[in-house]
């Protein structure tokens, strides 16, 4: 059985020309129903990104949505959601502004708004790793001097160890020990590492970043959805950074930059968060056929 495949860039910016660039692809199936777990394990492998998503019909939400890497299921992928829900909406899918995805771990919310894609997190939970410092700088291959944050287990639903580095220059440079990572993250049941600076390309982005996640793997990615609201997060809480509303960028420094830029907007109640939700732009770069 043959299947159609959209490819869509989640989290694209906008040149001056109003051209969309950029962002991280996913794979999109539609109508996915009859597809058994093994079938959308190989789907994912043949469409070879890091996640695809697969969209059916749900009695508990507006949509269900499955996510597979190419070696296993995942209960979240904020890229792939921002991807599908723009697809859902560029064809008259979704009706309303505010709907829903069911997934493996539960219903979350999604908003679409002035043709953006917005998914919710949970409020965050934070956990300090100072044992962990010197392994986490090895895997890294960086120096004490070189980083401004120590790691930081922060969890919005699922777990990223953050790593401030002190400029962008030092966070390009990095060179990953994947075996490393790879270990300490499945020992800390992280999806990966998210290692930013605040020293931006764009006056109007807080951090810049890139993302490790070889568990699952993702040696490296464009956009990372819900490793953006754990950041924007942290920098509201232990930065201090008085403000609601974040854009993180991510992929400049990729050996094939793909600038991203992620919007992630905090819910406050006297001045704590409540909630969170993450969103950007995505535009389908291609479609192409599997073999079910």
């Amino acid at each position: 059985m043959k299947l159609d495949v959209a490819i869509v860039n989640a989290f694209v910016t906008q040149t001056q020309d109003g051209q969309s660039v950029g962002g991280n692809p996913a794979g999109v199936v539609l109508n996915a129903d009859e597809l058994s777990h093994a079938q959308k394990l190989s789907i994912a492998k043949q469409v070879g990104l890091s996640e695809t998503a697969f969209v059916s019909q749900s009695d508990v939400a507006d949509f269900k949505l499955d996510f597979f890497t190419p070696t296993r299921q995942i209960a979240h992928c904020g890229h792939a959601t921002i991807a599908t829900f723009n697809l859902l909406a560029s064809r008259g899918l979704v009706p309303q502004e505010n709907t829903s995805k069911e997934t493996i771990d539960g219903i979350r919310a999604v908003s679409i708004t002035n043709g953006s894609a917005f998914m919710a997190q949970l409020a965050p939970s934070y956990q300090a790793l100072p044992e962990y410092q010197a392994r986490v700088l090895s895997s890294l291959n960086l120096t004490s001097e070189e980083v401004s944050d120590e790691a930081i287990l922060v969890n919005t639903g699922n777990s990223f160890l953050l790593v401030g580095v002190k400029d962008k220059q030092t966070l390009a440079d990095i060179s990953p020990d994947y075996d490393l990572i790879q270990t300490i993250s499945e020992a800390l049941d992280l999806i990966g590492y998210y290692v930013f600076s605040l020293d931006t390309h764009l006056e109007s982005s807080a951090a810049t970043s890139r993302m490790f996640g070889p568990r699952y793997g993702i040696l490296e990615e464009a956009a990372t959805g819900m490793a953006a609201g754990p950041l924007a997060c942290y920098l509201y809480d232990q930065k201090k950074i008085n403000q609601s509303s974040f854009i993180i960028e991510q992929g400049y420094a990729m050996k094939v930059p793909s600038p991203s830029l992620l919007n992630a907007e905090l819910v406050l109640e006297e001045g704590e968060i409540k909630s969170l939700s993450v969103g950007g732009k995505a535009k389908v770069s291609s479609w192409f056929s599997v073999n079910a």
